[in-house]
């Protein structure tokens, strides 16, 4: 993996040339969805046809988990993980992987876990972490702050109601369960999905739902490249003259 200099505001650098010229009014196309709908594989497809960049909001919730785990916080406590969220020292980096695609990674101290918050113990941390109010306010603030690096394809659970609802590229991503759990299985994780889409669709903080004026794409008989074809053809009919 090619790892570029982190950006800011002021000096954007060579993460995509193309995005500069769109610094002041960056593309946000928001991909929300149910857990294995396919958002991850089919997000990264667009942002690699696009030359956009990838935002996996996912990931930095699983980091949170992890640090939390790693200090020793009690997860079960809200005001601890709310404690930890405003504490920790963190910050961006845009990295080209070894597939050409840009992605955005949350660092904690200069540290990406990218293989650490893919546990089993990390995943049952972020379910509890991520229900926070507070830690879900941090998050917004540090995923609109991505706009940064220019055009995002940006995926998680609430880019289209609560991180950019005036977007105009909202897309929501579902899945017979079944295929769902199907599709984890075949990765070698058995999660009860039903339990997990009942947490994220009642907790009080930006709960999972459809985004209004999002476009709905039920893909259980879907491949991915079928998908992804859906998605770029239906942006490509909302870009603007000239994008």
């Amino acid at each position: 993996m090619q790892v570029l200099r982190a950006f800011n505001i002021f000096k954007p650098a060579t993460c995509n040339q193309q995005l500069l010229t769109l610094k002041k009014h960056p593309i946000v196309i928001a991909i929300d969805g149910t857990s294995a709908s396919g958002k991850s594989t089919n997000s990264k497809l667009v942002a690699k046809a696009l030359g956009y960049v990838y935002v996996d909001t996912g990931a930095m919730y699983r980091t949170l988990g992890w640090y939390c785990l790693q200090k020793r916080v009690d997860i079960h406590d809200a005001k601890a993980v709310a404690a930890a969220c405003r504490k920790w020292k963190t910050s961006f980096e845009c990295v080209e992987t070894k597939s050409h695609l840009h992605a955005v990674h949350l660092l904690v101290d200069g540290y990406f876990p990218d293989k650490e918050i893919r546990t089993a113990e990390v995943s049952a941390a972020t379910s509890l972490i991520a229900a926070v109010p507070k830690v879900r306010d941090w998050m917004k603030k540090k995923q609109q702050e991505c706009v940064q690096f220019g055009n995002l394809v940006m995926e998680g659970r609430d880019i289209g109601t609560n991180v950019f609802p005036d977007s105009n590229f909202k897309f929501y991503l579902d899945a017979k369960l079944e295929e769902r759990s199907a599709r984890r299985a075949a990765d070698g994780i058995h999660e009860n999905l039903a339990a997990r889409d009942q947490r994220d669709s009642q907790r009080a903080a930006a709960p999972l739902m459809i985004a209004l004026g999002a476009k709905v794409l039920d893909n259980s008989k879907m491949t991915s490249a079928e998908t992804s074809a859906w998605l770029l053809a239906e942006i490509h009919k909302l870009m603007p003259v000239g994008k």
